[in-house]
């Protein structure tokens, strides 16, 4: 069973995983990314050559944190979640953008959903919030080159984990 398929979470290195396996899969999702993609792709499907130089701090963001998740659930005493497999799907810049900003989206109301299994630990809410509020500046850029509106609402919408497992399962191969 992937921790992201689990509905509840018996301590704070729990809720900790399910969020590094989030950010495993949106890292990956970067680094191949942009592997696969130049500045000149980016320009070609209409978009500033500047976008991938953002994409690139994004990639760096979440490389950031997967490493303080590591460390944090290693702090704590836990073992932390390998990286999976993952199939994206997409075939061109268009198709990854849509994907990205899909993943970003799902993350931020993945930490919102997961927040109150965390009430109780003061210190790891406030990390858990220090990364949600940087994944939120993801989606709200990546929303923009997608032509939505980068603050849809006033307030939020929350995940539950079996709707995230519901939009990121399929990505994951193994």
């Amino acid at each position: 069973m992937t921790v992201l398929a689990q509905t509840t979470f018996d301590a704070p290195v729990d809720v900790l995983n399910y969020a590094l396996t989030l950010e495993h899969l949106e890292f990956a999702f970067y680094r191949d990314g942009l592997d696969e993609f130049a500045a000149e792709d980016f320009e070609a499907a209409g978009f500033d050559p500047a976008v991938f130089e953002y994409l690139g701090l994004i990639r760096d963001h979440e490389r950031d944190h997967v490493e303080t998740l590591q460390a944090v659930i290693g702090d704590l005493g836990g073992e932390a979640v390998e990286e999976a497999e993952y199939d994206f799907g997409y075939a061109d810049v268009a198709g990854f953008l849509g994907v990205a900003q899909a993943l970003e989206n799902t993350g931020v109301s993945a930490y919102q959903g997961a927040a109150q299994f965390l009430i109780e630990e003061d210190a790891l809410l406030t990390a858990a919030l220090t990364i949600h509020g940087v994944e939120a500046r993801h989606a709200a850029y990546l929303n923009g080159l997608n032509g939505a509106t980068p603050f849809p609402d006033a307030v939020n919408p929350t995940l539950t984990p079996d709707e995230v497992l519901a939009i990121a399962g399929p990505f994951i191969v193994s």
